[in-house]
């Protein structure tokens, strides 16, 4: 494991907090706090204001809250920081976009501004919003920027549409065949690991894009109260970036990575990263894909898509052996293990893969990162093993449209059921996955988790969610004994409120600290 030498982080003097609802999100509820005292970086005391005001000095700094809310920071557990910064910096915004006119009306503008032969790269478009209910098409898309190669990404990131000349210089032709991936040559449309040919024509971007993108998208989340964030799919060029942010003190808030093991596009697959743990940055998790994605039908399921002509049961990424081989790897050198696996034939592979690994050898708890379509057999399989679930509460509103669309009718009430998951035992960490959304916020996730679940009667409690969003994901990466709460010896990482607890629309981030610092 590598050391964790970063430039040194300038915190605050001691100050002590007050004045406001602390509270401690717990699955038995809020634990009210009094009083905190913040110093070096960390919660040194919390309980009653007076017997913390007697550990206090006279130089200790006081921090009325006015009345807001303090919490612990919130932890999105499945964030793509670096394709959020993206998307706020050089990438083309397609969300939103209503029609495949408008789509193609936003392609042609930013064609107008690139040198011939510049790449086009833009995401977000979702069909299931936009009005012909279609995907983009490779003949409009040739005819809006015909001296520049396209790749527009849908919301999902499981799905891209190409131009001509983009698939020219990917070098797909109808013959072409990708493991784990599917062309569509005429539509010209590329699924899953087919993906991987056009972001290697591409190029790969430099470090000084990759930084720029994770300070930006960092930022933006620390901005929505997020102090801590796993990126969930991290290759070599990409951790190269974090740990030189790491060194030189400039990241914003603390990030957790999951290194991917098989990039898409083909066979490779990376080695097992060199550990790395500081204050700011931990690299000790694996990822994999074992499906799709369901908001576009490429989930691994067992019955077929309901509107899907020819039938449609999505993509499995990996045959079980690799899987279990690459898996087994990790599992020994003590990495923990996050597995991208939504539909019920990639949850029953990846679940059966995981309790092989605890027959092999002890190990870490591993994770399965979205959990969409789990059955009764998956909960009680993921207690039994301790296994960590990682839903995000955002897909319930955002994209509710196309699980209307796609899922078959009998299984849309297990949809990303929230509250089965807890209601098994499961330890549930919340995120995001943004930008497969626009809303990346933890606010609307948790308004979404309380008041918008798919079938009445799986919503979750308020209490609930906010442990998700906090000491949830502080457990997911192995934290829980530095953030996540508000005891003594933890980060002093913390997000004020305002607003009502009783009324979640009325909710809004006033300010969030990473160590204490820059404290109101």
């Amino acid at each position: 494991m590598s050391d964790s030498k970063h430039s040194t982080r300038i915190y605050q003097a001691e100050t002590l907090i007050y004045g406001g609802p602390i509270l401690n999100p717990t699955l038995g509820g809020l634990e009210p706090i009094p009083a905190l005292l913040v110093q070096g970086g960390k919660i040194t005391a919390a309980g009653k204001l007076s017997e913390v005001e007697n550990l206090a000095t006279p130089s200790t700094r006081r921090l009325h809250l006015e009345g807001r809310i303090l919490l612990p920071g919130f932890n999105d557990a499945h964030v793509h920081i670096w394709k959020v910064g993206q998307l706020r910096t050089t990438l083309l915004d397609l969300r939103g976009a209503k029609s495949l006119a408008e789509v193609y009306a936003r392609v042609e503008e930013r064609a107008k501004t690139l040198k011939p032969g510049e790449w086009l790269w833009g995401r977000g478009w979702n069909e299931a919003l936009l009005a012909e209910k279609a995907m983009p098409a490779k003949a409009v898309l040739d005819r809006v920027s015909p001296h520049n190669p396209v790749l527009l990404t849908r919301t999902c990131a499981h799905i891209h549409a190409v131009n001509s000349q983009a698939m020219q210089l990917s070098g797909i032709t109808p013959q072409t065949h990708v493991p784990g991936g599917e062309i569509d040559y005429e539509q010209g449309i590329l699924y899953e690991t087919a993906y991987g040919l056009a972001f290697k024509a591409m190029g790969e971007p430099t470090q000084a894009q990759y930084e720029l993108w994770v300070k930006a998208g960092c930022e933006y989340l620390r901005s929505l109260g997020i102090t801590s964030a796993t990126d969930p799919a991290v290759d070599p060029p990409l951790y190269a970036a974090y740990r030189a942010l790491d060194e030189r003190g400039e990241l914003p808030i603390r990030v957790n990575l999951l290194y991917i093991r098989r990039p898409d596009g083909g066979t490779e697959t990376f080695p097992l990263p060199e550990k790395h743990v500081s204050p700011w940055l931990r690299c000790d998790s694996v990822k994999f894909f074992a499906d799709g994605g369901l908001s576009g039908a490429t989930a691994a399921i067992s019955q077929p898509y309901k509107t899907l002509k020819p039938q449609s049961y999505g993509i499995l990424r990996f045959e079980t052996e690799e899987l279990y081989e690459l898996a087994l790897e990790a599992h020994r050198a003590g990495f923990r293990i996050g597995t991208h696996a939504i539909g019920d034939r990639a949850l029953d592979q990846v679940l059966s893969i995981y309790e092989r690994l605890y027959q092999q050898a002890p190990g870490p708890r591993h994770r399965i990162e979205h959990f969409g379509l789990a059955g009764p057999k998956h909960l009680k399989k993921a207690r039994d093993l301790g296994i960590i679930a990682v839903p995000q509460p955002v897909f319930l509103s955002e994209l509710r449209a196309n699980y209307e669309r796609y899922v078959p009718d009998d299984w849309f009430c297990r949809c990303f059921n929230l509250r089965a998951m807890f209601e098994a035992g499961l330890t549930v960490a919340f995120s995001s996955d943004g930008p497969v959304v626009r809303q990346v916020d933890p606010l609307t996730g948790l308004r979404a988790a309380l008041k918008e679940p798919l079938c009445a009667g799986n919503e979750v409690s308020l209490e609930q969610a906010l442990w998700a969003y906090t000491m949830g994901g502080a457990i997911a990466q192995g934290d829980q004994g530095n953030r996540g709460s508000l005891q003594p010896g933890q980060w002093a990482d913390l997000v004020a409120l305002e607003g009502d607890l009783a009324e979640i629309e009325s909710l809004s981030v006033h300010r969030a600290t990473v160590g204490g610092e820059s404290l109101w």
